[in-house]
């Protein structure tokens, strides 16, 4: 094994391995090849064939075993990334759990993870139930976990697979990532982060952690599982890494990459986990915030934001009006899965600016609740300097005054206020 000072040599585990939950009362109804083959149309090809391909093998089971067989899940954990109060009261009213676990070699496609989240969802689809991510402790509906596995491209969102919780401290605040363990790799962190980069900064890990992912899965092509994989000891991340790992790949600006050096930090407790930490260059002057200040400075400037202003007459608030009240229809069929294929849902909220509300678009990740929707930034705020391009917003539902349905030409359905403002006029509803 080559070992330079330009690379860092990351160990590579000899296999991976994931698990799903689904609890139910009673015990359940379908089999698990019945219930993927009922999603027969709409898993892209790769993912159908793979998760029937895995059932088949030695690599995957699913067994069902009654609930007090299985270690408790914490709820205050589960509360904490995300489960709501109908999700847990499911959770304690089961009495049986459908275990579904995949195992598969390192490397890309990671087969135990899209293979067991897709077998999961249709189980829990077909028995009204939930998906419980046992990595990521996630309560998944089943149709948002369907829409987190790949297209017929083989594309998907990393936001959608990692996490990038955070904590303060007296240096300031401690990132670390939560999900690329998935893939084999150690999970990244970073510490003395100022308090006023919450947002940039968790956007920029994601970035960093597409761009090191896709590294690390080039050096597991070949046909035997390497001892270890080298990755860059600079690695440079762009805003084209940004938004790709939120699924919006053509909303970048030609913005310059920024380095960030990557270090091993071996964990001393043989129960704790290791991580790879990014800190500023060698020969950085001055505190490492500085540096973290000036590279969200660097990755999310240039980029025009789309914002547009409301006028406050008859049709503007005609059009407001029409796009609030298809509110609860576009949620209904957004989770269900049933807007048309390679489109995106993005909705239009106001944010608290000195000369009146700033209006800006953010594309739907989640909407679990009528009252919360989770998304991604589409553009850079001007009042507000959390909200970047790429960055995850929380928007409530009242805030909302449009939405639209995207696909490659551009809108297909909604954006009655855009309407207004470009033309004058909103399409009839």
């Amino acid at each position: 094994m080559l070992i330079t000072d330009d690379f860092l040599p990351v160990p590579v585990p000899e296999s991976l391995s994931a698990t799903y939950l689904v609890p139910t009362v009673g015990l359940p109804s379908v089999t698990a090849r019945t219930a993927v083959s009922g999603l027969a149309g709409r898993l892209a090809d790769p993912v159908q064939g793979l998760a029937r391909q895995m059932l088949d093998s030695p690599l995957m089971s699913v067994d069902i075993r009654p609930i007090g067989e299985f270690p408790a899940l914490p709820p205050d954990l589960l509360s904490a990334f995300g489960a709501g109060s109908s999700q847990l009261d499911r959770l304690a009213a089961a009495s049986h759990l459908v275990v579904v676990q995949a195992e598969y070699r390192p490397g890309w496609p990671p087969a135990h993870e899209w293979s067991a989240r897709a077998v999961a969802a249709a189980i829990a689809e077909a028995v009204g139930s939930d998906v419980v991510d046992v990595f990521g402790l996630q309560f998944l509906d089943p149709a948002a976990a369907l829409r987190t596995l790949p297209d017929a491209q083989g594309r998907v969102r990393l936001v959608d697979w990692v996490l990038v919780p955070y904590s303060s401290d007296a240096e300031g605040l401690w990132f670390t990532t939560k999900g690329l363990r998935r893939f084999g790799l150690l999970e990244l962190q970073t510490q003395g982060v100022p308090d006023h980069l919450t947002r940039a900064w968790g956007a920029v890990m994601t970035g960093a952690a597409r761009r090191l992912l896709r590294d690390w899965t080039d050096g597991l092509t070949g046909d035997d599982v390497p001892a270890f994989v080298q990755l860059p000891v600079l690695a440079t991340v762009t805003g084209h890494d940004i938004a790709v790992a939120y699924g919006n790949p053509e909303q970048h600006g030609a913005t310059a990459p920024v380095l960030l050096r990557l270090e091993l930090d071996p964990a001393t407790d043989p129960e704790a986990d290791s991580f790879l930490s990014l800190r500023p260059p060698a020969g950085h002057a001055g505190p490492a915030g500085r540096y973290f200040a000036a590279a969200c400075a660097t990755l999310f400037a240039g980029i025009q934001p789309d914002v547009r202003y409301a006028r406050a007459d008859d049709a503007m608030s005609r059009a407001v009006a029409t796009a609030r009240a298809g509110l609860d229809d576009i949620r209904a069929r957004f989770r269900g899965g049933h807007l048309p294929a390679e489109t995106q849902l993005v909705i239009k909220y106001g944010l608290p600016g000195v000369d009146g509300p700033e209006y800006v678009w953010a594309g739907v990740t989640s909407w679990d609740t009528p009252e919360r929707i989770v998304g991604a930034s589409a553009s850079d705020s001007n009042t507000d300097a959390t909200v970047r391009i790429g960055s995850p917003v929380v928007v409530e539902a009242a805030d909302v005054v449009d939405w639209a349905v995207l696909d490659s030409t551009g809108v297909i359905e909604g954006g009655w206020t855009q309407a207004v403002l470009d033309a004058g006029t909103p399409p009839t509803p």
